[in-house]
């Protein structure tokens, strides 16, 4: 692949959800003007996101500006009123704290439907012609043919690229090759809903539709998604795994609404309210904790791990797709770098990769742990106290803990890493956030 006719080089992305979209149109952004194919493969029958909602928190909106796509992110995203999350007293309904937020400006915190930010990645990858999508194609196996992986799929058809993402989820075939997938019960399911927001209305209290009620063992949460038209609506219960009955980590289970009213018969009535506005069956979610995986990379440097493939984290602190997109974004760089500098060191460059984004995604699969057990006031320090008690250390736990999600300059982190990697100094005044990309065709 040396010299300046070298062949385009070809990445597969397994995986077309947040994370695999998003990847590709970073690599595009990139590395277009370096000679690179995309292929994106999903095993389902189309792109789709289940109707639920998601946090962006402003590290990766800061990316979405960067490749282009934050005005268009913006326009779809709820708006949570300068506020993160109020949190609330179970009982009363009283202020437990509230943690602000500036989203006046232009890089806010995006919530938002799942779907609506799927559909808005696509189209862009569509519309820049970043990569050839596909549909019907669950990797079944990667074989090493040396400067290059092939990929068979279960409909018994192949491709080759001489870079492969996994970024399939949580049950994640790419990962099942190299390391066991081995999850464990949270203690903890979740029922989830989207609400109309002209529902609430008229009885709404609090000055922003972004709040969270704290009570033993369990916690209801609820923010505003797709222009504060739908309330998103969580509700954490600690529940033994005796009561499991068959549930799975299945994004399509079902409980029943009733449950929910039981499990939340003692907070106040405002959440009772919501819950009652819940469709009869909505969606249960069995909520598995994994230990880190402390490899992403493989087959020298060939395979890469990203999302919820490489670090499923729980849902406690909105972190997930967001971490995702900065795995995607660290990968365009790397691979940029990689393409410019020494084509002959996939290996490395992707250790760069791996050294920039797994201890700050080890951190996030870490805190979101920790913060669940906050919410449901069973984290050391609280469970052994009454909710009084709990009260004035909830207030110290929860007023910062978001801090350092939010604040970090990736760029910063992965010129720091590249330069110590690979003795090439990325100077960030150097950095082309604005380049014009050429564009690759895309085939639908």
């Amino acid at each position: 692949m040396g010299g300046e006719q070298r062949a385009p080089f070809s990445v597969a992305v397994i995986g077309g959800g947040i994370g695999g979209l998003f990847a590709a149109l970073s690599l595009h952004y990139h590395c277009a003007d370096q000679g690179i194919e995309i292929d994106v493969y999903e095993q389902a029958f189309e792109y789709k996101e289940i109707g639920a909602g998601v946090g962006i928190g402003v590290n990766a909106a800061r990316l979405l500006h960067r490749l282009g796509l934050g005005d268009a992110a913006n326009e779809i995203a709820g708006y949570r009123n300068g506020v993160w999350i109020s949190f609330r007293r179970s009982d009363t309904g009283e202020e437990i704290v509230t943690v602000p937020v500036n989203d006046k400006e232009k890089i806010r915190q995006l919530p938002m439907h799942r779907a609506d930010f799927l559909d808005l990645l696509l189209g862009a990858v569509r519309e820049r012609k970043a990569a050839r999508l596909h549909t019907n194609k669950r990797c079944k196996r990667l074989i090493d043919i040396g400067d290059s992986i092939k990929i068979e799929f279960a409909d018994e058809t192949t491709a080759t690229a001489h870079f492969v993402i996994g970024a399939d989820g949580i049950h994640s075939s790419v990962r099942s090759q190299f390391a066991f997938d081995n999850p464990k019960y949270s203690g903890k399911i979740a029922y989830r809903a989207l609400v109309p927001i002209d529902k609430i209305q008229s009885w709404w209290s609090l000055p922003t539709y972004s709040a969270s009620w704290l009570g033993k063992g369990r916690h209801l949460l609820v923010f505003p998604i797709s222009r504060n038209k739908l309330l998103n609506v969580v509700a954490f219960v600690a529940t033994d795994e005796t009561e499991l009955g068959d549930l799975k980590e299945s994004w399509t289970a079902v409980g029943d609404r009733e449950e929910a009213l039981r499990a939340y018969a003692h907070f106040e009535p405002a959440v009772r309210r919501i819950i009652e506005l819940m469709p009869e069956t909505p969606s249960k979610w069995l909520l598995n904790d994994r230990e880190p995986l402390e490899e992403w990379v493989y087959m020298n440097g060939k395979v890469a791990l990203l999302g919820d493939a490489a670090h499923a984290m729980l849902p406690h602190q909105g972190a997930g797709a967001g971490q995702a997109m900065e795995d995607g974004y660290i990968l365009g760089r790397a691979i940029q770098d990689y393409l410019r500098t020494s084509p002959t060191d996939l290996g490395g460059w992707m250790h760069v990769y791996q050294s920039v984004r797994l201890p700050r995604a080890q951190k996030a699969q870490r805190t979101s742990r920790q913060a669940g057990e906050v919410y449901a006031l069973q984290a050391e320090g609280l469970k052994d106290k009454t909710f009084e008690e709990c009260i004035p250390e909830l207030r110290n736990r929860l007023k910062d803990r978001m801090k350092w999600v939010w604040t970090e300059d990736i760029d910063a982190a992965y010129d720091e890493n590249a330069g110590k990697t690979k003795g090439l100094l990325v100077e960030p005044g150097n950095r082309d956030v604005s380049r014009p990309s050429t564009t690759v065709e895309s085939v639908r």
